[in-house]
């Protein structure tokens, strides 16, 4: 209970989270059969997920030292970048903000195709208005064109993008990075500072701002955004080109 209550705190200041969330709840509480979540890191989302569905974990062998990420169950993967999932097993592919941390997204993408079965459903979200994170291992940002242009490139179709957030939720995540360390200061021993006095006027602002960000989810989609959340769907038959 206290976890999940850390969570809720956490995506009301996190819009990022909060977005992606909100997206992939719906979806996520209707799968079935088996569904492998790459670049899993701690499964946050592995509670929207109904029990009878099988949930794979996948994440990178170094992701304890390079992501801080340790989960008991999760399957690994190396550096040749195959996943240890066999073709055609899975009903869903999830992966959330991962695509930017990997070297060749198209290769990344094909395994995804590969362990979906035909008609099976890739679910994605990718960053854009974020900043660079987990340093050096954040390699990209991805528009709606590239994002198609990667996807089908691989053999995906049906391929659905919509943005999360928009230049108001945008301006609100960026004064959040600003106030945020103010409203929650780290003070260090033995040294007096102006924290308590600086927390005491950031922190409401924080709090204001974290609202209207959240409540600005609720409308329109725009150019500058938080991020993309996306679906694709292996085809049923093989795409057949022009003969």
């Amino acid at each position: 209970m206290r976890g999940r209550a850390l969570a809720v705190v956490r995506r009301l200041f996190d819009l990022q989270a909060a977005s992606i969330w909100q997206d992939l709840r719906p979806a996520l509480g209707v799968v079935g059969g088996t569904l492998v979540d790459a670049g899993c890191g701690a499964s946050p989302y592995r509670r929207l997920v109904p029990r009878d569905t099988t949930y794979i974990g996948l994440d990178v062998e170094r992701a304890s030292e390079e992501f801080g990420y340790d989960i008991a169950d999760v399957r690994r993967f190396g550096a040749d970048g195959s996943w240890p999932v066999d073709d055609g097993a899975a009903d869903v592919v999830l992966s959330t903000e991962t695509l930017e941390h990997v070297p060749d997204p198209s290769a990344f993408l094909a395994e995804a195709f590969r362990v979906l079965r035909p008609g099976g459903q890739l679910m994605l979200t990718v960053p854009f208005a974020a900043r660079w994170h987990y340093v050096p291992r954040d390699y990209w940002r991805f528009t709606p064109s590239a994002l198609t242009m990667l996807l089908e490139g691989v053999g995906f179709g049906d391929v659905f993008i919509t943005a999360r957030g928009n230049e108001r939720t945008v301006a609100c995540y960026k004064l959040l990075a600003l106030l945020l360390p103010a409203a929650m200061p780290q003070r260090e021993p033995g040294r007096t500072s102006m924290a308590p006095l600086a927390a005491l006027v950031a922190a409401p602002l924080a709090l204001a701002l974290a609202i209207a960000g959240n409540l600005s989810l609720r409308g329109s989609a725009g150019d500058d955004c938080l991020g993309y959340t996306v679906t694709a769907a292996r085809p049923t038959e093989p795409l057949v080109g022009p003969q």
